[in-house]
């Protein structure tokens, strides 16, 4: 396929590296490191499953250069030492193994540090927080300045001795370098604020000392926020203007956007479109000369080799990408794109993990991050039958897996359409990526001789039995939760009703208005799918009013999500009301207690009940009767054993592994 996308697999060469092709992984936090900052085996793994894709060149996350003052997050990397060097070194010389660049980014978190964490008020420009509600920072000396100066130059040092290819310097997102370039940030009066040179003046420092310490052959990166998309913050213009002061030793900018307030624009929320930030790199590129990486949510290789042709820009950086499939760019030059599991920007397991749970980082898509798929090593060492009821994600996850190790798998589904919740939830528009994954996981199903596929088709316990299974995978899903409310149960989802779930709504949402300015819609709940909701009447132009029992709307989403719906219901002035209770469901309005105790109407054009999802579970008993006194096991997975998410049940799909494994069969 090398020659479909010639501009991906043209090498690439900057002062004295060479990258075999133009696709760059962008450096990602994993909280895979150990507590003492040094790279884990795990770690090393992580990197080499990329690096053995194909990827030209892997950009390690960031590391920190001025211990503990300017550490982010709670196993980071960290380069401010020469006792770093040596696991450093040997995942270097991993990764040249498989003929792939290797770069690590340099960082100083500034006033985005943590003093729970760090022991000590954070630093920064001046003393404004780096997001809403954040502890405010100490103004860094001009003396202290310097010094962090001279441990970005020394961290580069280091870089060079422990065999890396080239060095990234982090300038963007909210981290210490962007608080100075950042109006937003500083408000200092001597030479390091003001004026966009004096902002530029740590950048231009930093760079120049990383330049003393590196030599004239080694390759500099500095990644930066293009457009911080934050009112008073910098627009593009203003990049273009600052980016002059420290331009020259610049090898490759890396364009990326945002700040902290602004993070769905970092981290691309699931609706923005394919290689929306190309443009900016564009502009970079333009106005200097310099390569540029282009970034946001870039999946499709079409689209890659598109803003490589028109000259957007000379690499693209791919990072969720690349976590949902280490093997992109070998599916991509060996003719098998259609494998390519490609990330829905759901931003659960990668930035909802590490960002919003200080967990380890994993994926919707694809259950196994770190040993990706060395499963399909594993056979089986006697005959056995899988069945599997319901087609959904996990299921199809569970199928899969099953009979990619050698089970006969049966998979038994009610409808006419694999996919489950997530295929329907997708016809939302702004969910349309979500389809992306069920659509692979019915192409990897169609591949298998032995996976046999029965839709239409009810499971009971008598066609189980036919199969003679010797695992049965329950995976039957979820229902909207109803509960009996006074009114509820006579009007939702009814022919002629006003009132509907979010599943009847999608199966109505050609008959609503495209202009729906001055109709009312009142959605009752105020989690991730009610939100869905409210992002699809917003876009039409209704009053929408959300009500939560909870004191607040969006519990438990990841935080990009968060940040997008909050920004969102303040564009389109939602009405909140939390700590609300419904009380009645009537034609026209709901009928709620407010947390004053006070009983309210909430009147409406339409009106949604979206109060989540309950286990679906109609043959789960009879099958663990009918098979209690054998060896089968049951085993329930998904939204059937607890209505949660698609990574749960992807992951447990996969663990069918560890059932065979249980029963001998691996």
């Amino acid at each position: 396929m090398k020659s479909k996308y010639s501009h991906i697999f043209e090498p690439f060469t900057v002062r004295r590296m060479t990258l075999k092709n133009r696709i760059v992984m962008t450096p990602m936090g994993t909280n895979f490191g150990e507590q003492n900052g040094e790279m884990s085996f795990l770690h090393i793994n992580y990197y080499e499953q990329r690096a053995r894709g194909g990827t030209g060149m892997l950009i390690v996350e960031n590391a920190c250069v001025t211990y503990p003052q300017g550490s982010n997050g709670t196993t980071q990397l960290r380069i401010d030492s020469d006792n770093y060097i040596p696991r450093l070194f040997y995942l270097t010389e991993t990764i040249h193994k498989h003929d792939a660049c290797i770069a690590i980014q340099l960082n100083h978190a500034g006033a985005s540090a943590m003093s729970s964490r760090i022991g000590m008020q954070p630093v920064s420009s001046s003393n404004i927080p780096s997001k809403d509600g954040g502890e405010a920072p100490r103004p860094l000396s001009v003396e202290e300045i310097y010094s962090i100066v001279r441990d970005y130059g020394q961290a580069a040092k280091r870089a060079v001795t422990a065999g890396f290819d080239a060095v990234e310097i982090h300038a963007g997102h909210s981290y210490l370098i962007s608080q100075f370039l950042s109006p937003v940030y500083n408000k200092r009066t001597d030479e390091f604020g003001g004026s966009a040179e004096n902002r530029a003046r740590f950048a231009k420092l930093v760079i120049e000392e990383v330049r003393k310490q590196v030599g004239p052959f080694f390759p500099i990166i500095v990644r930066i926020s293009a457009d911080e998309f934050v009112e008073g913050g910098n627009t593009l213009d203003d990049c273009i203007e600052y980016l002059q002061y420290f331009e020259k030793e610049v090898d490759i900018f890396h364009v990326s956007a945002a700040l902290n307030q602004s993070l769905q624009y970092q981290i691309d929320a699931n609706y923005l479109p394919d290689g929306w930030r190309s443009y900016m790199a564009r502009r970079v590129k333009e106005a200097y000369g310099k390569p540029t990486i282009a970034v946001g949510n870039i999946r499709n290789p079409q689209v890659a080799e598109d803003i490589l042709a028109r000259g957007d820009a000379d690499l693209i950086g791919m990072g969720r990408g690349l976590i949902a499939d280490p093997d992109w760019v070998n599916k991509v030059e060996f003719g098998h794109e259609e494998d390519i599991r490609q990330c829905i920007s759901c931003n659960v397991g990668c930035a909802g993990h590490r960002i919003g749970l200080n967990k380890p980082i994993r994926c919707t898509v694809n259950p196994a991050v770190n040993s990706n798929a060395d499963y399909y090593k594993k056979k089986i060492n006697k005959p056995c039958n899988v069945v599997v009821v319901g087609a959904g994600t996990a299921g199809l996850e569970a199928a899969c897996t099953a009979a990619e190790v050698g089970c006969t798998t049966f998979l038994i589904e009610k409808s006419d359409k694999l996919g489950g919740l997530s295929a329907i939830i997708s016809q939302i528009p702004d969910k349309n990526r979500m389809a992306n994954f069920p659509k692979y996981l019915e192409r990897r199903a169609k591949k298998l001789h032995n996976l046999f596929i029965f839709k239409n088709t009810a499971a009971t316990v008598d066609l189980v039995k036919t199969f003679n299974p010797d695992i049965v995978v329950n995976a039957t899903g979820s229902n909207p939760t109803l509960p009996p409310i006074k009114g509820l149960l006579d009007r939702v989802d009814k022919d002629g009703s006003k009132v509907a779930t979010v599943l009847k709504m999608i199966e109505r949402r050609e008959e609503y208005p495209e202009d729906m300015k001055g109709q009312k819609v009142a959605v009752i709940g105020g989690g991730a799918v009610g939100l869905d909701v409210m992002e699809f009447f917003t876009e039409k132009g209704a009053d929408v009013t959300m009500v939560e029992m909870l004191p607040i709307i969006g519990n438990g989403l990841d935080p990009i999500t968060k940040c997008d719906t909050q920004t969102r219901m303040k564009k389109y002035n939602v009405r909140q009301m939390t700590n609300t209770a419904l009380q009645e469901v009537c034609d026209d309005k709901f009928i709620v207690k407010n947390p004053e105790g006070e009983i309210e109407d909430i009147p409406f054009d339409y009106g949604f009940i979206c109060l989540g999802m309950r286990a679906n579970t109609p043959i789960l008993a009879d099958l663990k009767k009918e098979f209690e006194d054998t060896n089968v096991e049951i085993y329930n997975i998904g939204d059937s054993k607890r209505a949660r998410r698609i990574i749960e049940g992807t992951t447990e799909g996969r663990n069918v592994l560890e059932v065979l494994k249980r029963h001998d069969y691996l």
